[in-house]
């Protein structure tokens, strides 16, 4: 792009005049002199020569466009968005300065700034994907995670080999799907959709009982949440319970609309008993009702299938595909997830929008037909009408097109604003295409220390500590010292109550990262769980920098420093600014102590009364546990 830039303004110096050609002279040597620094990568000091250049001749867009990269190039962001933005006012078509404006402002944390100018690169050129790059940041800066998963999208698809984009593009889901867990826990708790959610989240981390109970209570009070018989079947599967699951999957596969993540259930028994011939008829059903539901679901039927079974019903899926009984892609899904190594993603394939009346969708929806019915629904996008968003959120999702699910989500909530509803869809949608995303950028990336610490982030997150420590301790394996790969260890050492590895992780995080907030959190904690509460206090006051929504958990941890070291008064005034992050009641009850210690009997019966609230809420399975990802490693790179 540099050279290009050089080359229109070394076209224009001959037009100049007679009378000027000692001017032309210098300006040409000027050029020439920045054309060989920047050759050799010395920027600054191409951008010197072409500091002087603009004084001979400022009159000239493009010498400020070039002036403006080598300042970008240098690092000197500042001046380089004042030498864009007089080529832009020279000449407001050009390209590269508004491009470069845009990513400008977004590297001197001017996020709003910059987007009006992405915005005009865009639509100057469609087909570079910088505008998309810099404007996904831009977004995320702002948290429009929403936008800004658009935007990275956008990017994959005119690169589909970027890794960088489509590991920022999972992010950005993470992101929403974090802000929605977010909104349904603090406003919704109490629906039945958080505390299904609640349940996913149990069955993830494999506490399969307290997910059992959690769905039972969910159904009792007769939900519309579909497939819940079906998941309540999977939960008792986990626990060895057939017979159980059985009877959930029989009452999904013939309740109302037939659920056919039951009929997927009812089809895993049939092969955990060795009826492989009844198993495979079922599956072949719901293969030709809807391939998308197979391949977005065959993960489901395979987990924890043993061994042996698997291996007798892959041989068995081979002998049939021989024979012609099954076709090349049915076979190709079941057999690649039976040997653990799923089968490349297929497009996803929508016909257009069709006029059809909402009972033909609801009768394709009940026969398990879910591509049918979200391709009749696609115009329910452009309306607002709720039935049809429900439908068309529920379709897409089941049959695997979760880019569609999630913008039905999205729809619906514009129509129902901070509906709990739709909440529960955009988090399960973006949730998959956040993993979706992040597994693309495995595949391009499978090696890289950053691949070792998203997953790391990702078993944290599912409390699977010993997973997480050695996905850690792979990353510092490929980048030694990487502080990134010392927290998470450190964090997943402190979760695993392995506190003096925890305190060694973190010192040599801090080592560096002196000032970094979230480090110092992490050494703050540790030195409270052995009881140093004075050697906490410094790194906590640190840790106030941290990103807002972590802020009440580090004022909660300083008021239990004040409370540990007689400071009454000032431990009360830190926990009241963290009892947001109560999730166990454990600061109301700091909180009832302390009022008590004063003789403030009123306060402190209010704080035990909340923290018996908060106690029930956690007994009824209603309160959606958010960890927040380490943005060390979890952020790309500006």
């Amino acid at each position: 792009m540099f050279p290009v830039l050089l080359w229109l303004v070394l076209l224009v110096i001959p037009q100049l005049g007679m009378g000027q050609q000692d001017q032309s002279t210098t300006l040409e040597s000027l050029l020439a002199e920045a054309q060989k620094a920047q050759a050799g990568s010395d920027y600054a000091a191409a951008a010197a020569e072409y500091k002087q250049a603009v004084k001979i001749r400022p009159d000239i867009p493009e010498l400020w466009a070039n002036l403006g990269l080598m300042e970008h190039e240098a690092g000197d962001y500042t001046g380089a968005i004042q030498s864009f933005q007089q080529a832009r006012k020279l000449k407001p078509t050009l390209y590269v300065p508004n491009l470069f404006l845009g990513i400008d402002f977004v590297h001197t944390g001017q996020a709003k700034e910059a987007i009006p100018f992405l915005l005009t690169a865009e639509k100057m050129n469609s087909v570079d994907s910088q505008p998309h790059l810099a404007l996904g940041r831009a977004y995320s800066s702002l948290q429009e995670y929403s936008l800004a998963a658009h935007e990275f999208a956008q990017v994959t698809r005119l690169d589909p080999k970027q890794s960088s984009a489509w590991f920022s593009l999972g992010i950005a889901y993470l992101h929403q799907v974090e802000t929605d867990a977010r909104t349904v826990s603090e406003k919704h708790h109490d629906s039945p959709y958080a505390k299904t959610l609640y349940a996913e989240s149990l069955m993830n981390q494999s506490r399969y009982v307290e997910a059992t109970d959690v769905y039972k209570s969910v159904l009792a009070g007769n939900t519309q949440i579909p497939c819940l018989h079906a998941e309540l079947g999977f939960a008792y599967l986990k626990q060895h319970n057939a017979a159980a699951a059985a009877a959930e999957f029989e009452t999904g596969h013939h309740a109302g609309a037939t659920c056919s993540l039951a009929t997927l259930g009812l089809a895993r028994q049939r092969v955990d008993a060795g009826a492989h011939e009844d198993g495979l008829h079922l599956l072949t059903h719901l293969w030709e009702d809807d391939p998308g539901f197979v391949r977005a679901s065959v993960s489901t039927f395979t987990d924890g299938l043993a061994p042996e079974r698997a291996s007798s019903f892959s041989t068995f899926l081979t002998q049939q595909h021989d024979a012609a009984k099954i076709p090349d892609d049915f076979y190709r899904s079941l057999s690649g997830a039976l040997q653990g190594t799923p089968s490349p993603e297929q497009s996803i394939k929508t016909s257009q929008a069709t006029p059809s009346t909402m009972s033909t969708a609801e009768n394709d929806y009940a026969a398990g037909r879910f591509r049918q019915c979200a391709d009749r629904m696609m115009g329910a996008l452009d309306s607002r009408d709720e039935s049809k968003l429900r439908l068309l959120v529920t379709c897409s999702y089941f049959t695997g097109d979760y880019e569609l699910s999630s913008k039905a989500a999205s729809a619906l909530t514009v129509a129902l604003p901070q509906s709990p509803e739709a909440l529960y869809w955009s988090i399960k949608a973006n949730e998959r295409l956040a993993f979706q995303a992040l597994d693309r950028y495995e595949e391009l990336e499978p090696h890289s220390a950053r691949s070792h610490l998203l997953l790391g982030d990702i078993y944290v997150q599912r409390e699977r500590y010993d997973d997480a420590l050695a996905e850690y301790q792979k990353a510092l394996d490929i980048a030694p010292g990487d502080p990134a790969a010392l927290l998470g260890l450190a964090s997943a050492y402190l979760r695993n109550s392995n506190f003096p590895k925890a305190a060694e992780s973190a010192q040599l995080a801090l080592e560096k990262l002196p000032d970094d907030a979230e480090v110092n959190l992490v050494m703050g904690e540790v030195l409270i769980s052995q009881h140093e509460f004075m050697n906490a206090e410094p790194y906590l006051k640190k840790a106030l920098n941290a990103k807002p929504q972590m802020l009440p958990h580090v004022h909660a941890l300083i008021g239990r420093v004040y409370a540990e070291t007689d400071r009454t008064q000032e431990a009360i005034h830190e926990l009241n600014l963290g009892v947001e992050s109560d999730e166990d009641g454990s600061v109301h009850y700091q909180l009832a102590r302390l009022y008590r210690k004063t003789g403030d009997v009123k306060n402190a019966s209010i704080a035990m009364e909340q923290m018996k609230a908060i106690e029930q809420r956690r007994r009824e399975g209603a309160v959606i546990a958010l960890k927040d990802s380490h943005p060390s490693s979890l952020d790309d790179e500006p």
